[in-house]
């Protein structure tokens, strides 16, 4: 159902990596070369892709349960090493992203972002790709628990005064998708990130689309 001003949402939530910046190769060498210098067991990309979207430390059991605080610590140091000092300057927005994010400013949704990626992380990247004045609220790993725990999105929607209803959000995961579901909002997938089609059809989104750039059509749609 459209609002008044024809819009069917007043707020769009996005996911970073993989939906709003085309980062998982980068993610998945970075994670790579992090368990290979901190001599963990061999994990294959695609189980490295499957658990982008969690925080580092969950990530992290998903590969070695139990693994101690301090040989964490260790764990994460290496990844922020290689994440700044290599990998993070092989990201950028994906094409359409810029353009995207101005009509839908100007049709005036708000817009916020809910990502894995921590505080300074997340000002780093936007600096880099300079997307960052777009956004009017954000939430990182540093303030809320990991995906799919429903945080992130709940205090968006309370930071903004947005209903669960009333907002949107978009991602590339299954963490996404649950982590919506769990916090009573509608969500919407795009293969352009780390899960594939059947795993985000899986979980339950209004639809399925490629990119992010194609969500300007799809709102239409919904509004008319």
């Amino acid at each position: 159902m459209s609002g008044a001003d024809g819009r069917p949402y007043d707020l769009l939530v996005f996911d970073w990596d993989g939906t709003i910046v085309d980062s998982i190769s980068a993610i998945v060498a970075c994670t790579r070369a992090t368990l290979d210098e901190t001599d963990l067991a061999h994990v294959d990309d695609a189980t490295i892709r499957g658990a982008i979207g969690l925080g580092l430390r969950e990530t992290i059991e998903r590969f070695h349960p139990g693994c101690p605080e301090e040989r964490f610590r260790r764990i994460l140091e290496t990844y922020r090493r290689h994440w700044i000092a290599t990998y993070h300057h092989r990201l950028g927005p994906f094409e359409g992203i810029h353009p995207l994010l101005c009509e839908l400013e100007t049709a005036g949704y708000l817009l916020a972002v809910a990502t894995a990626k921590s505080r300074a992380g997340l000002a780093r990247d936007f600096e880099t790709t300079g997307l960052g004045p777009f956004f009017h609220a954000s939430r990182t790993m540093d303030e809320a628990p990991s995906k799919p725990h429903p945080d992130m999105l709940e205090s968006l929607l309370a930071e903004l005064a947005i209903h669960p209803r009333r907002a949107l959000m978009i991602g590339d995961t299954a963490h996404d998708l649950q982590m919506a579901a769990n916090a009573g909002m509608p969500a919407l997938a795009v293969t352009s990130g780390s899960h594939t089609a059947d795993q985000l059809a899986a979980a339950g989104p209004l639809a399925v689309l490629g990119r992010a750039t194609e969500l300007a059509g799809w709102l239409a749609s919904r509004g008319t």
